[in-house]
Order: structure tokens, then sequence, then C-alpha cells
């Protein structure tokens, strides 16, 4: 979508570390709301009326920095942050109820307002709990308490901002969060004959006052263990986040951060699990300087075991071991059973697990190949990049007679919507690469860049199941609009709509898509992913061994 970014929760880690730089992501671009659905005809321009309401809007923004204004008339989506530049903001004037968000930096075009959903009410009169300020820079340990306020400000902030937000049910909502209080009590050894899910009508105010009245009812019966309650009150609001089944909708209290430097074929992305991983789980990338690279671990390692405990269990992946292979706490002891399949032998190492550094700011590399092709490597789609690459071939023409690119998206998480449109003005400028459209399927079409230099060579882009979010959003223009030919596997499936992000009073981020997006030809991608013209997966004993299929496909494809 927005994005903030590659899947979803790459954008909340990169607020709540306090990184610096600013950055939406997925894709996003130009263009306005049209009443019938997504049509390249319709005149995007909005009535006399909705220019003068968005006239006065501007002018209280820039007056009192009011972004949440903007918010609250329904007239700006935020985009998503990416992990590797998100956006930090000054913090914004508070709406009665809903929720806030933070300052904008790479705003996507004006939309059409939305329909009224209660949020400019009086908080007081609404009975919702009043929406927290901003923090500028989130950091870990200005986290505070998880409360029932905070989940009431997830469970109002989801009805009025989420896309799909005027069609819930409250019940939709308050039934699984309160389910996971139950569980969580149960897991403890506290549950109470009390702990019954109150009467629920789907009523959104009258639901959630009866909600907290049990739910403060339960946790006043805890012990008197700050630990215990947070457990509770995260377990709640998790549940009721993941009940949309939504892979932009994510809370996040604290950034999820790869301890051990290992990158796993069983993933899509940080923390989130391939739903069609198979085994052998095997090891994609070791960072540089890593614990894994100084314990020897090395891309195309098979996982047999981790503490003992083997990642399949009659073919069923066991995420717990993931988990502790890529995010176990600073100072865990991982014990891996490795398999080499270029030699064949089986070591065991040690693993350290140890707080790293955020990822260096990505950056594109490039260089000739001996058949007059050239390659490039965009690790995602950070500010600034699609430049990169268009500077990066430019530079590959001063020394050779370029044939043909190769671009190689493989593991590239997604990123800023303005670099998907930069990107692909080189190749389809002004033509329509998506749609992003409202719960009733009102859409605005997303636009390649005009006025960039034409790339006019011959592409090959390869993709894996890493490759996400705005990714996709490349992917499927690249495949739709015929600009070039994809080699290696099915995209992840993960770009469900420009999201934002929605700080909460504890701290925490909530990340909800305001828009779902379709693809070019009106075709749903998210979940599904986009399909290679030509499937060429990499094993674990192409890794092990040092060979790229995929690159030689492509090589082949564009020479001969």
């Amino acid at each position: 979508m927005w994005s903030t970014g590659a899947p979803p929760g790459r954008a909340t880690d990169a607020v709540l570390a306090g990184a610096e730089a600013r950055q939406p992501t997925h894709p996003s671009h130009g263009g306005g709301m049209s009443d019938n659905g997504p049509s390249a005809e319709r005149d995007p321009r909005p009535s006399p009326v909705r220019r003068d309401r968005r006239t006065r809007v501007r002018r209280r923004l820039l007056a009192g920095g009011a972004v949440a204004v903007l918010v609250a008339a329904g007239l700006l989506a935020y985009p998503r942050l990416s992990a590797t530049d998100p956006t930090a903001g000054e913090p914004a004037a508070r709406p009665a109820a809903g929720c806030t968000s933070p300052s904008p930096s790479d705003r996507v075009p004006e939309r059409t307002p939305r329909e009224d959903s209660g949020q400019h009410r009086p908080a007081e009169e609404s009975g919702r709990p009043a929406p927290a300020g901003e923090p500028a820079e989130p950091r870990p340990h200005e986290l505070k308490p998880t409360t029932v306020t905070t989940i009431g400000q997830a469970y109002y902030c989801i009805l009025d901002s989420y896309y799909r937000g005027p069609l819930l049910d409250s019940r939709s909502l308050l039934v699984p969060a309160f389910a996971a209080l139950t569980q969580e009590l149960q897991r403890r050894g506290l549950d109470q004959p009390q702990a019954a899910l109150p009467a629920l009508t789907g009523g959104k105010d009258q639901d959630w006052a009866a909600f907290r009245q049990v739910y403060d009812q339960i946790t006043d019966r805890l012990p008197p263990d700050a630990a215990v309650r947070q457990a509770v009150a995260e377990a709640t609001l998790r549940a009721m986040v993941e009940s949309l089944d939504d892979n932009h909708a994510t809370w996040r209290r604290s950034p999820r951060r790869n301890t051990t430097g290992i990158e796993v074929s069983a993933h899509t992305g940080p923390g989130h699990v391939d739903p069609t991983a198979t085994p052998p789980l095997f090891v994609t990338r070791v960072a540089p300087d890593s614990p894994a690279d100084r314990a020897h671990v090395r891309p195309g390692d098979e996982v047999l075991a981790v503490n003992g405990v083997p990642p399949y269990v009659n073919g069923v992946l066991a995420e717990g071991a993931l988990d502790w292979i890529t995010s176990s706490p600073e100072g865990t002891r991982l014990t891996l059973e490795l398999r080499r399949p270029a030699t064949g032998a089986t070591v065991t190492t040690t693993v350290t697990a140890r707080a790293t550094e955020p990822a260096p700011r990505p950056r594109v590399e490039a260089r000739p190949l001996d058949d007059g092709l050239g390659y490039v490597r965009l690790p995602a789609f950070a500010p600034g990049l699609a430049d990169q690459v268009l500077e990066a071939i430019a530079d590959l023409r001063k020394t050779a007679d370029l044939r043909g690119i190769v671009l190689d998206l493989r593991g590239n998480g997604g990123g800023s919507p303005r670099e998907v449109s930069r990107l692909l003005g080189a190749l389809a400028p002004g033509r329509i690469f998506s749609y992003w459209c409202d719960v009733r399927d009102h859409c605005i079409p997303n636009r390649g860049d005009e006025g960039v230099a034409a790339l006019d060579l011959p592409l090959a882009v390869l993709t894996d199941r890493g490759c996400a979010s705005a990714c996709d959003s490349f992917s499927s223009a690249v495949k739709d609009l015929g600009l070039g030919t994809l080699v290696g596997t099915r995209t992840a499936g993960a770009v469900a709509g420009p999201g934002e992000l929605y700080p909460l009073d504890d701290g925490s981020l909530l990340s909800l898509p305001r828009y779902h997006e379709i693809a070019a030809n009106r075709e749903v991608i998210d979940t599904i992913g986009v399909a290679p013209d030509h499937h060429v997966p990499l094993t674990s004993a192409d890794l092990s061994a040092g060979r790229d299929p995929g690159l030689r496909t492509a090589r082949k494809l564009l020479t001969d």
C-alpha cells in the first residue's frame, strides 16, 4: 500500500526502532476516486464542493499541523512505512475519537471523503477512549503497559479507519479478542467463573462498554503481577487485529529483530511464514559478521534440528523452531544440526543470539555480464532506489552495448509506492499498473510516472517468495503490461493495500490498510502472488554449490 512497506511488520519495526529516514511502502499514486469502479476514463477530479472542503482543510493543516483533521475527514490515506526508511512526524492534533496517524512524508494524492463513521463525535458522547498523542521517535524503552484503554483505541481505530471498517460487525472483533483473553487465563491457570462474554448486539459503542466492563472485572481479580496483566492485554489486542486476517493489519509493541543473521526458506519476510513451505528448511542468506556467519553457517545449509527439535514434524512446519532460528532473545544459545548439500556433510554448530544494529540503508548492486547483459539487484523499493537502478543501467551503458537487463527482485520485501511508480515510469509511463479500492469497490488508478527516461531494453525479472508488497505490485505490472519476463518462483502475495500506522497510548503501533489493492488487469494479487513466466526454483543444493539457475535462465531468454 501503501504501504508501510514490505511485509507489514517491517514498517512497524522501523518506527518502533526509531529509524531516522522517511518513506512509505506499497504501490500508490495518483488519480481520483471513481464512482463506478476502476476506470481510466472517468474524470478523477473532485467536485467543486469537495475541492472547497479540501482547501479549508489544507489551510488548517498549514496553520496548525493538524494532520489528524485530514484523517478524520477521510481526505488522506497514510502510506505504510518501510522498515528501511520510516516516517517520523510531529505530533498532530487529536481527533475527538478514533485514532491518529503519523504526519505525512510521502503522501498519496487526495481521495474522496469516506462516509462519516462517527469519528467526529466528542469522546464523552461516544464512550470511546480518547486517542493518544504520537511519539515522534518511539523506542522500546518508552513503552507503557497495555491497558483496556489501549485495546479500546485499537477497536475504534479498526472500525473508523480500516478499509473494511464501515462493514465490520463489532462482534467480529470482540469475540476473538475475548476468546484469546480466556485462553491466556487458562494457559496461566487463572481462569475465572465470571470470565464469560457479555451479550453483544452489534452496536459498536454499546458492545465496547459491555466488553470493557467484563474485562475490568476479570483483570481486577488477577494477581498483582504486571507481567501477567500485560500478557493478558497483549493476547486480547493481538487476537482482535489478527481476526481481520489481513497481512498489512498488524500490531507490534517492539521491533522484530533477527538476532542470528539467518534467513530461511520458509519465510516470505520477517516473521511471515510461507504457507507453501515444504521440507527441507534451508538457509537462504547469512548476514555478514552475524552470529551465524561467525559460526560458519552458510547459504544452502539444510536445518535438520534446532536444539534437538526438527523444523518439520510429519511434514508440518514447527513455527516455534523458526522463531528460535531467527529471533531468539539475546544471549540464547542455539545448537543447530545442519546438512551441507555441496559436500553431504552433517555438522553441528552453536549460534549465540545477539542484538544487531538495524540493517544499513539498502543499495542497488549492478554489474555487467559477459554476454552483453546488465545485472541489477534491487533489494527494496526504498526512497531513491528507483533512480539508483536507472543510474546504474545508464552507467553500464557507458561501458558496453547492452542487449538487455536482468533485474533481481528476490528477497525484495517492498518499499515506497513512489519508487514503484518511478521505476515503472521508465517502462510504462502513464499506464495504470494497479488500483486502490475501498470496501465498496470505488477505485483509484496508480500510474507509472511520466517524464522518466525510457529504458528501451529487453527485461527479465527474477522473483521468489520473498518478493512482497511493493515488489508484488511491480512484478504484477511487468506481467500484466507485458514489460518483461518473470523468472523464478511465485511472489509472496502480501499486497493487501495501502497501510497506515497509528500510535496507541502504550507506545505500540497499529498498522491498518485504508484501501485494498488490485492489479492492472483488476485481478487480486494479495494472498495469491504473481506466477513467473518461467518457474525456476532456487534449491538448497543450488545455493550450497553456488549455482543460480534463475539467473542462468534469464540470461538465456535475453540472448536467444
